[in-house]
């Protein structure tokens, strides 16, 4: 039997995503709902026209 070969990412989409949605999360805590949506309408991207 060989040994399993261990691959290195550069990236790791799962642990980049799962950081965002806690860091979001820890920022949101204590808003209401119309605070919340303010946060979003701020951080949403742009789209160029």
């Amino acid at each position: 039997m060989s040994k399993p070969i261990k691959i290195t990412k550069e990236f790791d989409t799962v642990k980049f995503f799962r950081d965002v949605k806690e860091k979001v999360a820890r920022e949101t805590k204590e808003m209401t709902f119309s605070e919340f949506k303010e946060y979003l309408n701020r951080r949403t991207i742009k789209l160029a026209r």
